[in-house]
């Protein structure tokens, strides 16, 4: 059985027992919900959502926070003498997912 949610702007393929790695959730709680589930394969059907299926919720548990490699942006502009570096690390909720409920 697996799913197929949505949180961030992106779309994650999901099973029970995956780690994943979305972006920044600021949650007090250990358990989450993600409710916006796209797509829902039990083994045998595949049930599609317009958009979202209404009564499937996946079950997570955050595990913690992570950071992505290191992105170097230069800019250059010739005959100028301009060039700036500038470095990012994009903040990752690293998260457990522990069970899909279907309705």
């Amino acid at each position: 059985m697996y799913a197929i949610i949505e949180t961030g702007g992106k779309q994650y393929r999901v099973q029970e027992g995956d780690i994943i790695d979305v972006d920044v959730i600021h949650s007090e709680n250990k358990a989450l919900k993600f409710d916006k589930v796209l797509l829902l394969n039990d083994g045998t059907n595949s049930h599609v959502g317009v958009p979202h299926l209404p009564k499937c919720v996946v079950h997570a548990e955050l595990i913690g926070e992570s950071k992505g490699p290191k992105v170097i942006a230069f800019k250059y502009k010739r005959c100028k003498n301009y060039r700036r570096t500038v470095g990012h690390r994009q903040k990752y909720t690293r998260v457990k997912i522990t069970k899909i409920a279907a309705a």
